[in-house]
């Protein structure tokens, strides 16, 4: 699944092309996706984009009377194409827009999402219990130790919860426990107030330096038979168990965590107590 840094990679990719630009026609190709598209969609047809922002890992095109959300699921992409591009396989939804270009979802699993929120009103109650965004003043020094107090859950999986912070997916926690010198087998509630406040900082830069890595991909929006997915990357962690620790050359150890992948180095990590 696109993680945070990806889906805002997405945003910046898409918006210069969408915001607006006033829809032309509807095209719905599929409509069970991971919930069955709405109705109301098909009634854009002369509505302008004013914005398009992000919350977690959703995409917001918001219009004058509501808020078209998207979400790529495990395996969606979106690209803003020429009109007269063919349609291939799996893809599902389309905004064609006056000026030519067509916002375009393929989603061969179909695990992503196509919603409205009429009045910009979250009546499925998509975002009520999400936390703060990790790039937000919200997420803030104090802010994680706080909600860690007396948790007995892992401090990766308590990272991944999005009920504590939005968007700090797998990869992410991986690379953070391990600048941050964590092991992702810490119990979350035995973690410094001065070990979160680190964490906190490390996280917003990890997840900064991945979106402007992920800059140079910005041009694969607008190709049909463009799939940046997870953008390159230089990981330190994350897809590399058994080999050496780029610190101390240590081989690094994988476990499986809530049926995720955690890899980390046993030297530079050792699990910490308050």
């Amino acid at each position: 699944m696109p993680e945070l840094p990806e889906v805002e990679v997405c945003r910046l990719g898409i918006s210069p092309h969408i915001e607006g630009q006033t829809v032309k026609k509807v095209t719905v190709r599929h409509k069970q996706l991971r919930w069955p598209i709405p109705e109301e969609v098909l009634l854009l047809n002369g509505l302008t984009v004013l914005s398009v922002k992000r919350r977690s890992k959703y995409l917001l095109i918001e219009f004058t009377t509501g808020t078209l959300v998207l979400h790529l699921g495990m395996s969606g992409t979106i690209r803003v194409i020429d009109e007269h591009t063919p349609v291939a396989k799996h893809d599902h939804f389309d905004l064609a827009f006056t000026h030519g270009k067509v916002l375009r979802l393929n989603d061969p699993r179909r695990f992503g999402a196509v919603l409205w929120l009429a009045d910009h009103q979250d009546e499925q109650g998509l975002f009520t219990r999400l936390g703060p965004e990790p790039l937000n003043d919200a997420f803030s020094s104090g802010y994680l130790f706080e909600k860690a107090q007396n948790k007995r859950v892992a401090i990766k999986s308590f990272l991944m919860n999005n009920h504590v912070v939005v968007g700090v997916g797998n990869i992410y926690a991986n690379e953070a426990l391990f600048l941050a010198g964590i092991s992702p087998l810490t119990i979350a509630g035995n973690v410094s107030r001065q070990h979160f406040d680190q964490l906190t900082e490390i996280i917003k830069q990890v997840l900064s330096a991945a979106i402007e890595q992920g800059g140079t991909t910005l041009k694969d929006f607008t190709q049909a038979d463009g799939r940046p997915g997870y953008f390159a990357q230089q990981l330190l962690v994350y897809g590399r168990s058994g080999k050496p620790c780029v610190n101390c050359q240590t081989t690094l150890q994988e476990v499986r965590q809530s049926n995720r992948s955690s890899v980390f180095c046993p030297q530079c990590q050792p699990a910490v107590s308050a």
